[in-house]
Order: C-alpha cells, then structure tokens, then sequence
C-alpha cells in the first residue's frame, strides 16, 4: 500500500525498480499500462518485504552465533556484550511463538581436528601412566598428519549442507542401531513431587495429569509454548519437542525407525496385564478431567483377566531389539494382533495404572530405590519402552514417567513434566474427596480392550525376552537419596558453580570409592545451535585430580586445597562453556569415526577412543524451565528429578536435580554383578565428599584465601 500510494503522489521509492519491472511484463488488451504498473509495484513490494525478512533472520543468526557472553565474568557484562543483548532483544520481538527462532539459530560449527585433538590429550593425561600416554601421542599426532585432514574435508562439506553435522548419526548410530535392551540401557526416567501428592485416587491423578499431558500438546501444536531462553535472551533450539507425541520406536533387524504420526486421537493403557484403547476425544473436544477419571476407574474395576500371551507382551520391547523386530514381522503383520498393535504404537503415549505403591516416605531409608527402579524398568512386561514415553500412575496418587531416548534429551521430557505438575497442582485441582473436578458425562463410550491372537510360537519369544529384561533388571543397584545439608544457596555464598562444586564432589567420591580416576561424562546441551542435542563434558581434569590427591594427602594444608578447589572449578567451568558453544571433543570425534567408517579408512586412534569406557556418567536434570509456581514459596511441591541406568558394566550413573536453595537429590546406578561397584556405598562417599569441600570454605582457611 506504502508503494502504491508513493506512486499516487509521484514518488518513486523503487528508484525505478517498477518501471524496470514493468517493461518485462507482457503486454496484451486484457493488461493495461495501469494494471502492469500495480503488478510491478506488487512484485517489487513483495521482493521488498521478503529481502527483509531474509536479512531480519541472517541478522540475528550472525548476532545468535556470539558467545563471548558466555566467557565473561559472572555478574560482569562487557560494553559489547550489553549492545550485543540490546540487539538481540530489538531483533526477538516481544512474544516469540514456539518456533519463531528455529531458522534464525547457527549451525553447530565443526572444530578444527588440531583443537579437538589437543583437548582430547589433555583429558585423558591425568588418567593415562606416563607410558600409554605417551603411545596415545603417537597415536594422536599419526591420525592428525595423515587421517584426519581427508575425514575433515568430507566432514566440513556435511556441515554446509547439513542442518547440523552431528545429530542425524547420533540419533542414527547412538540409538536406532543399538541391538541390545533400550531397557535400562538408553531409556530414562522422571519422578512425580518429593513430598506433595495431590490426590492419593489412581484413577483421579491419572484423569488430571493425562488431561494436563494433552493440554500441553494442543499448545504444542499450536506453538504457543515459549521457546527455552538461555538468561532469558538466547533462544534455544526446539527441534527436539517435534515427535515428544504420537511417537514410537519401530524394531528392526539392523535398525530401528521412528515413527510420528501427525496426530493421535486415542491413549494406550495397560492395567493388571490388559491392554485397552481410549479415546481422548468426544464431540471433538478432549475430554474433561473427570470424564477421563470415570473411564480409568472403568479399567481398574475391569474383572476380566488377560488373554493367553497378553500380559508379558511388552516385555518384547524390554529385550533385544531383534528378536522383536523378528516376531513384530511374524506374529503382528495382520488380524487382530496387527489392530492392536496399531492401536498401541499409534497412540499418543502409553499409560500404566500400577498395582503397586511407591514415593518417598519418611523414615524409610530405601523407599527412593524402589520407585526410581520401578521407573526405570518396572516388571520388565508393564512399560512400552518402545513409544515416546510412558506415564507410569501408581496405586498411591503418585506419578512417573519411563521415556524413550531417541527423540529428545531429558531437558525435554523435563519442560513437559514441569507444567504437567504445575497445571495438575495450581490449575486443575481436585475436590474435597481426591476426585477431577466438575462431573463426568455418562455418554461416553467405555475403554476398548484390544484383542489377541498370540500363538505359543510367539510366547516362547515374549518369555526369552522377559528373561533377558528381567535379568538386566535385577542386576541394577540403584541408590536414590536426598543431600539436605545445604544447597545451591550456600554454593553460591562461595562464588562457586553449582554444578562444578557437584563435579568435583563426586571426583573426590569416586577416588574415595574406588581408589582410581576414571573417564567421565558429563552431559551437555548444544541447543544453542539448530537441532543442536548433547556435547560431553569431561569432569576428570588435571586440576580436578590435583585437587582430589591434595584432599588424599595428609601434609596438605587447608589453603592450599581451597586454592586447588577454585583452580579445579575454574576448569570445569571452562570446559563446560566449550562444550555448549560448540568446541566440545567427543562429539567431533565420533563423526570423525563416522566418516572413516563410510570411507573404509582404518584409525586406531579412532578405534580406541571410542572403546574407552564411561566408568562414571553424570547429568544434571534442569529445574525452573517454565515457571509455574514459586519454589521458595510451595517448598513441599520440590521435584524429586530423574534418573538412568549405568553406562559401564563396573562403573557408575549418577543424575542429581538441584532443587531449591537446599536440597540436591542424587540418584545413583550401579550393577550388582560387579565388584567393584556399590551404589549406596558410593552414596555415602558423595555425602562426605560434599560436607568436606565446604568445610574448606567455612573454616579459618577461608578468610585468609579472601
């Protein structure tokens, strides 16, 4: 309109643009000189408008990929830093929808191979004798001069056309191609409240934390939830919320696939070895909370038992995958096995209403161990591990969930299980009696119970992955316990990190533990880029183990170890930041084996890199992403976290959530056929650990440090 009206007046903002335009236009009796004049003006105004939003996005890509600020001082912001924030909040807009950044977010950038390698070498010097470093320098350097530039090269053109050169064959090469249990050793778990449960009605928590689920994902779709802001100005990337519903992993001989669906009209639920179908929807509005109570209390009052083969079917997607993927081909290709099992990984998540009881409770040392175990693996045949996840609802009022780890990270599942306990708590409510609010319609049609045909062939096959689940299941040690004696609070007070105090604690820990150093991961996210998923962090560094011996030697003074304490933190901080920006190890290096794969280039620099094991992996689970209630002021509503079974066969899983200024939780795995492992044992050594470096701070030491 801007344009016409300029023309009207005898302006020409095109500086002849138009007029340009208009003598390539055809000229015939149905398009006059007037009308060939607008059709100009409307094709310069439109190339106008989207050379403007082409460089609105690149602008904010090229001001997205600065990350000085997170190199600065905490608490200083540097002149640059502050015009950079001004842009970028100039540039945002004021309400940002779901996706608004997704385009306009940088490619995760490839190191260069000399960095990635000089890194590498310094994180495994401190656990390496002087000998078999030495041979791993020579290793490093021949892969450097000779392999490398080649794998480099065909990486580099990857990340031009790739939208990120990482996550494709993570996702890929991590996850689908697994052929052992996903059970225990991929998915992963989130726990309901520490203290608080809303309402000890099964059917009724069920009916106000699923109606709550499917809130989220109408604004999911309609992508009214906010994207995730680092400090509350960096977007982050929201790729991974794409398949968090209507998602399930599909068995293969090789690989699995992920299926998502675009919708998904209808929920799976199993109760006391029975499998049913409810739909989700009547007259095309979701049904109401109490409407879903009355249709879980139908299912629990349901006296029917369960069909030959029916109640340990899931336990196909607990054992290996391709056994599965064998007897999914034979025995659920068609008929009412094929239906039902449609209806299953076609659903938009899985449901459990438990038989059994868990939570925390007071005065019951190991009431923790066995809800997270029950998470994480349950009976081994009352989880789907294959759909996106599931919602676990005990016989208590409590809730869970067991998630699948393909799709997305626990950040994630995090962001979703925060606002369904918050809209559950503050938005939903319950009545006097524990029942959903408002009254059900009586119209509904009951919950259908899916049929089967399973033959005693397919059995046998149910009943050898039961064993294999069930064997892995009891094999996890698994230790969950909560550190009341302060918190990220006084943490602070230090002007330490939370998480590198955490780091470094559970350095100290291990040593006590086990007497040795060990490689250890910790996880990252590089959602700062687009589809951005993980980086690892590598705890174990040559301060952190300086520190570690200062505090196993006797002669040392207090002082000293303080200083070692910050040098060592300073450290962990660093790599931390490198890691998010995109200047991370391992992530290079696996596709860098990924290449030389594809290539048919042997590496045995490569080789043995990625055979080194993880002895002790850590995560730390996000807290606060959407804020729903203020944490100071509901403290009975702290989140009890999420947990994950252990990487190594002889070594440790350790997932903590800060929650609150004075509470960690700590969950910890370990297996019982090893040895040298034992996660209570390890527990108590994180304890100690804990209270002996803020004792550093809080004696005469300190002052003199200061």
């Amino acid at each position: 309109m801007a344009t016409v009206s300029s023309m009207y007046c005898r302006i020409d903002l095109s500086m002849g643009l138009i007029c340009h335009i208009r003598r390539y236009l055809p000229s015939c009796h149905y398009l006059s000189f007037q009308h060939r004049t607008l059709l100009s003006a409307a094709l310069f105004s439109t190339g106008v408008w989207l050379s403007g939003i082409l460089l609105c996005r690149q602008s904010l890509k090229l001001l997205l990929s600065y990350h000085g600020w997170m190199f600065e001082p905490h608490g200083k912001m540097s002149r640059s830093t502050r015009v950079w924030v001004a842009l970028v909040k100039a540039m945002s807009g004021r309400k940002p929808m779901l996706y608004s950044f997704q385009t306009s977010l940088p490619k995760l950038p490839v190191p260069s191979v000399e960095a990635t390698i000089r890194r590498y070498l310094q994180s495994v010097h401190p656990l390496l004798e002087d000998e078999k470093y030495r041979e791993m320098e020579v290793l490093a350097q021949a892969f450097q001069q000779h392999t490398a530039p080649r794998l480099q090269k065909y990486l580099v053109l990857k990340s031009w056309w790739a939208t990120n050169y990482v996550s494709d064959w993570w996702e890929e090469y991590v996850y689908l191609r697994g052929r052992g249990p996903i059970m225990v050793n991929s998915n992963y778990y989130a726990m309901d409240f520490l203290y608080a449960t809303p309402s000890p009605l099964q059917a009724a928590r069920a009916g106000n934390v699923v109606h709550s689920i499917l809130l989220y994902r109408r604004k999911l779709d309609r992508e009214e939830i906010p994207p995730v802001m680092a400090l509350g100005i960096v977007p982050m990337c929201s790729f991974q919320m794409e398949r968090m519903f209507n998602t399930t992993r599909i068995p293969g001989t090789e690989s699995d696939t992920l299926q998502h669906l675009l919708d998904s009209k209808h929920l799976a639920v199993y109760h006391k070895g029975r499998f049913y179908k409810l739909w989700l929807y009547q007259g095309g509005k979701l049904l109401q909370p109490r409407d879903l109570e009355l249709q879980f209390q139908r299912i629990l009052d349901d006296p029917s038992p369960p069909q030959p083969g029916e109640e340990k079917l899931a336990a196909l997607t607990a054992g290996e995958r391709v056994p599965w993927a064998e007897a999914r081909a034979r025995f659920f290709s068609q008929g009412k096995n094929r239906v039902s099992l449609d209806a299953i990984e076609r659903a938009a998540f899985f449901l459990t209403l438990d038989e059994e009881a868990h939570g925390y409770e007071r005065g019951r040392e190991n009431s923790m161990d066995g809800y997270a175990k029950s998470l994480l693996h349950g009976r081994c045949y009352d989880r789907w591990f294959d759909k996106s996840f599931t919602l676990v609802v005990y016989k208590n009022g409590k809730v869970g969930t067991n998630a699948e780890h393909t799709w997305a990270d626990a950040p994630i599942m995090g962001h979703l299980w925060e606002f369904v306990l918050g809209t559950d708590k503050f938005q939903l409510g319950y009545s006097e009696g524990g029942h959903c609010c408002g009254e059900p319609s009586a119209a509904m049609a009951p919950p259908q119970r899916l049929q089967w045909d399973i033959p005693e062939e397919c059995r046998k096959v149910i009943n050898s992955s039961y064993r294999v689940a069930k064997a892995l299941a009891d094999d996890v040690d698994f230790h969950c316990f909560q550190f009341s004696s302060f918190g990220k609070g006084l943490i602070k007070q230090f002007k330490i990190s939370p998480d590198a105090f955490i780091q470094i604690s559970l350095q100290l820990a291990h040593f006590r533990d086990k007497g040795s150093f060990c490689l250890t991961y910790e996880a990252s996210m590089t959602r700062l880029f687009r589809e951005g998923r993980t980086e690892t962090v590598r705890s174990c560094t040559r301060e952190s183990t300086a520190f570690v011996r200062s505090m196993m030697d006797p002669a040392r003074g207090q002082l000293e170890r303080l200083q070692l304490f910050q040098v060592a933190a300073e450290k962990h901080q660093q790599m931390y930041r490198l890691a998010m920006t995109g200047a991370g190890i391992d992530r290079h290096l696996f596709c860098l084996y990924v290449v030389s794969r594809y290539l048919g280039v042997e590496s045995p620099f490569l080789a043995q890199v990625l055979a080194e094991p993880w002895r002790l992996s850590t995560s730390q689970t996000p807290q606060q992403q959407i804020k729903m209630f203020d944490m100071e002021k509901n403290q009975d509503l702290v989140s009890s976290g999420g947990g994950f079974g252990p990487v190594a066969d002889d070594g440790y899983g350790v997932s903590y959530i800060i929650a609150g200024e004075n509470l960690i939780t700590f969950h910890i795995s370990s297996k019982f056929s090893s040895p040298e492992t034992d996660s209570r044992r390890f527990g108590r050594n994180i304890r100690q650990a804990m209270l002996d470096i803020a004792d550093l701070f809080n004696g005469p030491a300190n002052k003199v440090a200061n």
